[in-house]
């Protein structure tokens, strides 16, 4: 904050950031539309909410990790100072990524609806039973997956919990969802990777309670004639990223890569 205000920028600070820091606290609606930067301090699950809190405005972001592994926020503390003095000589690099929007739809009309960067989920809230999910794309039956949930995840989420239940890592330059079953019942059922264009259709049957979920940290119960509609959405996230890291190093660097 000493940093950048010697240089005549003025700093807006969300509740965590004026709790963290003892400074003033800025409206969340000032900081969602004044931002010409958004700099994240924290884990990917810091990204997530903070690209879901930017609402409709494509804010380049500058995620600086100070989590546990950090595929997101590949920013190292050590590099902050010189990336924002890339940032302020227009010197940066921006990485859009994609964004899904997920509904529910319930008796013909739209119920709830939101906003994720990571993926949607679809799984049980208790039980360990297996579901029936029923996806078509663009109106055409895709199949039927008995599984315990179903993930459909943008390349950005290829590498969270899509990439744990088996799914594929994909470049995020790629438009495309990935479709991942977890733990499907029929060995056969194996993750779909989808263009990025298309609607995604989800209904499912089963008796006990049911649950949407948006990057791991919101959603909305279900009910057994619920249909899930899932899109692009047209907000993107721009992240800042270093000149000299290419994806492929994020990746031989957090999954360990070539090492024994």
């Amino acid at each position: 904050m000493r940093w950048l205000r010697e240089r005549k920028i003025e700093v807006l600070l969300d509740p965590a950031g004026a709790k963290a820091s003892g400074e003033k606290e800025t409206a969340r609606e000032r900081v969602v539309g004044e931002s010409d930067m958004v700099i994240v301090l924290g884990g990917d699950g810091t990204l997530l909410a903070a690209a879901r809190a930017m609402k409709d405005r494509e804010v380049p972001m500058l995620p600086v990790n100070l989590g546990s592994l950090g595929f997101l926020t590949s920013v190292k503390l050590n590099e902050l100072y010189p990336m924002l003095e890339l940032f302020l000589d227009g010197k940066h690099r921006l990485n859009l990524r994609m964004m899904l929007n997920a509904e529910v739809h319930r008796n013909g009309e739209r119920h709830n609806s939101a906003r994720a960067l990571n993926e949607a989920v679809v799984n049980q809230a208790s039980l360990a039973r297996l579901m029936d999910f029923d996806v078509h794309v663009d109106g055409s039956h895709v199949g039927r997956y008995r599984a315990d949930g179903l993930i459909v995840a943008t390349p950005t989420g290829s590498t969270a919990y899509s990439l744990a239940a088996g799914g594929p890592i994909v470049h995020p330059a790629i438009d495309a969802f990935v479709i991942t079953p977890i733990c499907p019942h029929m060995l056969t059922h194996r993750p779909l990777v989808v263009p990025g264009e298309s609607k995604i259709e989800i209904t499912f049957s089963h008796g006990g309670p049911v649950h949407l979920t948006l990057d791991g940290q919101m959603g909305f119960q279900l009910e057994p004639q619920d249909r899930i509609a899932i899109v692009k959405s047209p907000i993107r996230v721009p992240l800042v990223r270093p000149w000299q890291k290419t994806y492929f190093e994020v990746l031989r660097e957090k999954l360990r890569w070539g090492e024994r």
